[in-house]
């Protein structure tokens, strides 16, 4: 029985990642929350830089940054969620085999996105999903992500396995897959066509109903 190991954003999720508005928006949320006044540099830097950039800015601020950042996870999984409710943010088409998949054989959600999202998106979508991993709402955690194989290394030792497929739609989810003992399948989406077959995909797939011939 082969283990199916699914991305998500770009896989399931429409589009190859959150909306940077969502982001803008829960940072902004978060500053509210902690009474901080930035300069608009340090409100955009806060909006979308990354944990070295938010880390300097909350301390030029004076407020701290762990606390900053696990508000910002949290507003934007609210506002990622209320898209997804809305249709803003759609599933692709294709993504019933994935349910199809969960009735035959053991699959997991692992997405660089945070892990109140992939278990919503996970409950939203119905499927019987084994295991459901994102990112940690911490600095940490954030610095854990693909092509980091933290999270399907822990996905893996949590379904005691060392073998399986993991499917994505860039590069990075081929390297860290590959990096962690995996077969991979690199799907094409509207948003990888130009992108040329990373060297590594053990597949290369146009839908994901192509899987149900690998997984038989």
């Amino acid at each position: 029985m082969m283990i199916v190991l699914f991305d998500m954003d770009g896989i399931v999720l429409e589009g190859p990642r959150t909306d940077p508005s969502v982001y803008a928006n829960a940072a902004d949320a978060a500053l509210a929350e902690l009474g901080a006044d930035p300069t608009e540099t340090q409100r955009t830097e806060l909006r979308h830089g990354g944990p070295e950039t938010v880390v300097d800015r909350c301390e030029e601020l004076e407020i701290d940054p762990d606390r900053f950042w696990e508000l910002k996870e949290t507003y934007a999984s609210r506002g990622t969620h209320d898209r997804i409710r809305s249709g803003e943010r759609g599933l692709y088409d294709d993504v019933d085999v994935i349910g199809d998949l969960s009735r035959r054989t053991t699959t997991g959600l692992v997405s660089n996105n945070r892990h109140e999202t992939v278990e919503f998106v996970a409950d939203h979508l119905g499927f019987e999903f084994d295991v459901a991993r994102g990112r940690d709402p911490t600095l940490e955690g954030y610095r854990r992500r693909k092509p980091d194989t933290y999270y399907l290394d822990e996905t893996l030792s949590k379904l005691d396995a060392s073998e399986g497929l993991y499917v994505g739609d860039k590069p990075k989810d081929v390297v860290a897959g590959t990096a962690a003992g995996l077969e991979t399948a690199f799907v094409r989406r509207p948003h990888n066509r130009d992108l040329d077959r990373p060297a590594d995909a053990t597949y290369e797939l146009e839908s994901l109903t192509e899987l149900l011939e690998i997984v038989a």
